[in-house]
């Protein structure tokens, strides 16, 4: 797979720019370099009448002829427009020799730089480009944008560009202006703006802004469900969350598909756990929560599936409120629920299960303090969250407390994800097929009759695994054949 392109806004106001070509095609791109105050020259042998009037009125230059390398020198840019391959292909070449970037329409194997659709407002501008590979899908992306946000945003930009000097002078910290700027597009100045009485949002943001203290206000923290993996499964709130923190404290098994949407420049710590291997103690995270708080940051503590299920996030508020500390809490789609929809299994049914129960493999104390009798009930659904290390117990309690062997259970791992795995058998052969399979965390067990519609109901990524390997009978039922 070729590597991404790294996305770059250009400076062209003064500088030299050639355009190859004389058509429609040529004059759309000459009409955008000049918008951006290049000095363009256009090489064609002809031009058609709207680029031959910018040439009569000098705004371009224009020579005259078929096309030679020698136009590029001293070139930053050069834009093949015409409808000949050969020659757009010889000003790809020439460009590569003399190191200036080409861009060939509609030729993304022979550019080196692309040309995005674009949503602009005003000094504000969106770049939209899938590579070169389809531009059609850009163009509609830019179109969905441009509905999105109105000429206001220009507006706005604008008053902001001007006023920049008197904020940073006022507002000194860099959490006190992003704040200011969230209060300001809650407060009426956008709405102004919109109206067209710039003279009264400049009137209003400077009331605010004289109302602003440069002092750091006090720090948050928000506790923040991640879900599963899938960042399609973030909340809305979540997602602005992100896009509002200045740290991130993340556990190891939030995906990067989740992190991806976050603000870029906020500092980000991991802070996760695995079994046996705790990196980052919970002292420790309590300490980075507190100490980031106190600094007046906003602190988004991202937790894998929900934080109020198995993930320790009671705690967290409990020793946040101990130390005066405000705090907010976002619920995630918890493992349980995604794994079970991925995997095509309804954890409640009216035919198999009328209730569901959530199971931790981890618990503070022994194995012995679990009411086993109770999990080992019929018609009702466990899912078991961090049980991989655990699955021979689970199996021999459970058949001792008379679960029957023949459970239909189903692993799930990577629940959700594009590498998501799905093996299923019976109780009896939970172990041996959790070691055929080498599946690893995370993953969640779903123990129950509705385990078994995985191979019917499934619908993403590949087909349920099952039995590869010979019967072996849990030691519990050996040892009573034995006797």
């Amino acid at each position: 797979m070729a590597a991404p392109l790294f996305p770059l806004f250009v400076d062209l106001s003064g500088r030299a720019v050639v355009v190859v070509g004389g058509g429609n095609v040529a004059r759309r791109k000459v009409t955008a370099l000049l918008d951006a105050g290049a000095k363009v020259t256009v090489g064609a042998p002809a031009l058609e009448p709207e680029l031959a009037e910018l040439a009569r009125r000098g705004d371009i230059q224009h020579v005259e002829g078929a096309f030679d390398p020698n136009w590029l020198n001293g070139a930053w840019l050069a834009i093949a427009a015409t409808d000949l391959p050969a020659v757009n292909r010889a000003v790809a070449v020439a460009g590569e020799a003399r190191r200036v970037w080409v861009n060939v329409v509609d030729d993304a194997p022979l550019s080196s730089v692309q040309v995005p659709s674009r949503v602009e407002r005003g000094p504000v501008q969106i770049a939209i480009s899938s590579g070169g590979g389809a531009p059609m899908l850009a163009r509609h992306l830019r179109e969905q944008l441009e509905t999105q946000f109105d000429e206001s945003l220009g507006a706005l930009a604008t008053l902001l560009t001007r006023l920049r000097g008197r904020i940073r002078e006022r507002l000194t910290d860099l959490h006190a202006r992003r704040r200011f700027f969230e209060r300001l597009l809650a407060s009426d100045v956008p709405t102004l703006l919109r109206r067209g009485d710039a003279s009264a949002a400049e009137r209003s943001l400077l009331a605010q802004l004289a109302d602003s203290d440069s002092v750091p206000l006090a720090g948050r923290v928000a506790l923040v469900g991640a879900g599963p993996g899938d960042g399609g499964l973030l909340t809305l709130r979540g997602l602005r969350l992100l896009n509002e923190a200045d740290v991130i404290l993340h556990d190891r098994l939030v995906g990067p598909e989740v992190l991806a949407l976050a603000r870029r420049d906020a500092e980000r710590i991991e802070v996760g756990k695995q079994a046996g291997h705790h990196h980052v103690t919970q002292d420790r995270i309590h300490a980075l929560m507190l100490e980031h708080a106190r600094a007046g940051k906003r602190v988004v503590r991202l937790k894998g599936g929900d934080g109020f299920i198995f993930g320790r996030g009671g705690e967290e508020l409990e020793f946040l409120q101990a130390h005066g500390i405000a705090f907010e809490v976002v619920p995630g789609i918890t493992a349980a629920l995604a794994c079970g929809a991925y995997a095509g299994i309804p954890l409640t049914h009216r035919d198999h299960a009328q209730s569901v129960r959530f199971v931790t493999a981890h618990t503070k104390d022994s194995a012995d303090a679990i009411d086993w009798a109770s999990l080992a009930a019929e018609r009702q659904t466990l899912a078991v969250y961090m049980g991989v290390a655990g699955l021979e117990t689970l199996r021999e309690r459970l058949i001792a407390h008379g679960r029957a062997a023949s459970t239909p259970f189903a692993l799930i791992e990577n629940g959700s994800r594009p590498e998501q795995r799905v093996v299923v058998g019976t109780l009896d052969r939970l172990p041996a097929l959790a070691r055929a399979h080498a599946v690893q965390s995370p993953a969640l067990l779903v123990l129950g009759e509705v385990a078994a519609l995985a191979g019917t109901l499934h619908w993403f990524g590949t087909a349920p695994l099952g039995d590869t390997t010979p019967a072996q009978p849990p030691a519990t039922v050996m040892l009573e054949q034995a006797a």
